[in-house]
């Protein structure tokens, strides 16, 4: 492909300098536009204003500088039919368009004024992309900065053929889909709209595999993200991570990060098998831990809190682990931790700039999509049902269990005391089974129940589940309420002597 004239208008200038160079060593005219040719000028290159080659000057504030016959006929002109037509405008062909958008995404998340954000709705770019991947036989169109290396391999070694340029034009489309669709979501202020096939994504991480090694995965982070979590974590060491690992990570972030005193989290197959809160992390995992000394072997273990030798120490006298999380850690630590090359540890930021949305479901045929379970209650906000009032100290325990049970796969139960998980019952078809999974794994572990608050993530349909929980000790409950029997339900619970609240919020975690 022969290369005379390029178009060059871009807002990203990565990788700018080099491209430019190879195109003047090859004395390809360069045409451009705004801070764009400045930019050109100022590295040392030549360059011609778009206003100079149109013969028109830019008009509204720059709103109409390449929406001009000359450009677009430039670019649409067919090689086997068109050039006749052309020479008779004194028209000339344009070969190549680089360019990329108004940074659109980046104005939305800076949280500019309503005016500032229209005015990076780019007009001009998207016509000349669209434009030449229509013409992509013809004309060749690099649209993201991450194509310029190939593109500059291709060039040398004389390979720009009909499957790179139209690649080329496919990004293109895709990338414009993304920006409609992020602009369509802003004005008609739908999240969902604003999110979906809006968000740019870099290039593809490898996993080391899927769910099962016969699986191939991939992570695809978010481009703009400003503070590190899990897709982008700081990965001081460790072997390659799997699918499993970075739900198990996610669910063990996610839950670590909803309180405010030292917490960790020790996950397993994407539940929490033991949860604490202490004054520091060492303790926080020591009493995590506890739960579920069995679970915990192979788990995933976050802070939300330094992590320091001690605590490292801990972990490894004690267990086999996959992945440490946490915000930071001390030398100490890491050169303790090192010992263990295996080992994963990643660094992330508490703060994230907003939480996502939505949840994605793949189903058969189609996507399922909902709102991101981001409601969280406080205190004050539970209705107590019973005769008998929970204390300060036993609203705090059941305060604490409501948080975990968000956390773990309906049906979910959590006994917690002390802020301790005492037993967690996870993902099973019966509540009342769930309940007796917590009372068993509280018994195997000598923790006493006796005594402990209970969380329910759904309501209880019935009074077996209070009942069963009587029988080894809770004294109190939360759970959203709802059912048809609730007043049956709350009549076992005055007849054991509990306390239990509503929250009038359910968590289900499928």
């Amino acid at each position: 492909m022969k290369i005379n004239r390029a178009i060059v208008s871009v807002s990203n200038k990565d990788g700018l300098k080099d491209l430019i160079a190879a195109l003047a060593e090859e004395n390809i005219e360069i045409i451009s536009s705004g801070g764009t040719h400045k930019h050109i000028v100022e590295l040392g290159f030549q360059a011609i204003d778009i206003s100079e080659f149109t013969d028109h000057p830019e008009m509204m504030n720059g709103r109409v500088k390449t929406l001009h016959p000359k450009v677009h006929a430039g670019i649409l002109a067919n090689r086997d039919e068109h050039m006749n037509e052309l020479e008779s405008m004194s028209y000339l062909p344009i070969d190549l368009i680089v360019v990329n958008l108004y940074p659109f995404a980046e104005t939305l998340k800076s949280g500019k004024e309503f005016s500032e954000v229209i005015e990076n709705i780019d007009i001009g770019g998207p016509t000349m992309i669209r434009a030449a991947a229509k013409n992509f036989k013809d004309v060749l169109v690099l649209s993201d900065p991450s194509q310029y290396e190939e593109f500059l391999s291709r060039k040398m070694e004389k390979t720009i053929d009909i499957d790179f340029r139209k690649r080329c034009a496919a990004r293109v489309f895709e990338l414009m889909s993304q920006y409609d669709n992020l602009i369509a979501g802003y004005l008609s202020e739908n999240e969902k709209t604003n999110f979906i096939g809006t968000e740019h994504f870099k290039s593809p991480l490898q996993l080391r595999y899927g769910e099962n090694p016969h699986q191939d995965a991939e992570l695809f982070q978010y481009s703009y993200l400003s503070t590190k979590q899990v897709a982008n974590a700081d990965i001081i060491q460790g072997k390659a991570l799997s699918f499993n690992n970075m739900v198990d990570a996610d669910a063990a972030w996610q839950c670590v990060k909803s309180f405010q005193a030292p917490a960790c989290v020790i996950v397993k197959h994407a539940n929490p098998c033991g949860v604490a809160c202490s004054d520091n992390s060492a303790e926080a995992y020591a009493k995590a831990f506890q739960t579920d000394p069995t679970s915990a072997f192979g788990g995933v273990i976050s802070f939300n809190a330094n992590v320091d030798h001690e605590c490292v120490k801990k972990i490894i006298d004690n267990q086999f682990v996959e992945i440490i999380l946490a915000p930071d850690f001390s030398d100490e630590a890491l050169s303790l931790i090192s010992t263990k090359p295996n080992v994963r540890v990643l660094k992330l930021d508490l703060e994230e700039e907003k939480p996502y949305p939505i949840d994605l479901k793949m189903i058969s045929g189609g996507i399922l999509i909902q709102d991101a379970d981001q409601k969280m209650i406080s205190i004050d906000e539970v209705e107590i049902v019973t005769k008998l009032k929970p204390s300060n100290e036993e609203l705090n325990d059941l305060l604490f269990a409501w948080k975990v049970a968000k956390y773990v796969k309906s049906n979910a139960i959590v006994f917690a005391k002390n802020f301790q998980t005492i037993g967690v019952g996870a993902g099973q078809m019966s509540r009342v089974i769930s309940t007796e999974i917590a009372a068993m794994k509280a018994k195997e572990f000598n923790l006493e129940a006796n005594g402990a608050a209970m969380a329910s993530d759904a309501f209880f349909p019935f009074r077996d589940g209070i009942d069963q929980a009587a029988s080894v000790g809770i004294k109190t409950i939360i759970q959203p309420g709802g059912s048809m029997r609730d007043d049956e339900v709350i009549e076992a619970a005055n007849e054991h002597g509990m306390a239990m609240v509503f929250t009038g919020v359910r968590h289900f975690r499928h």
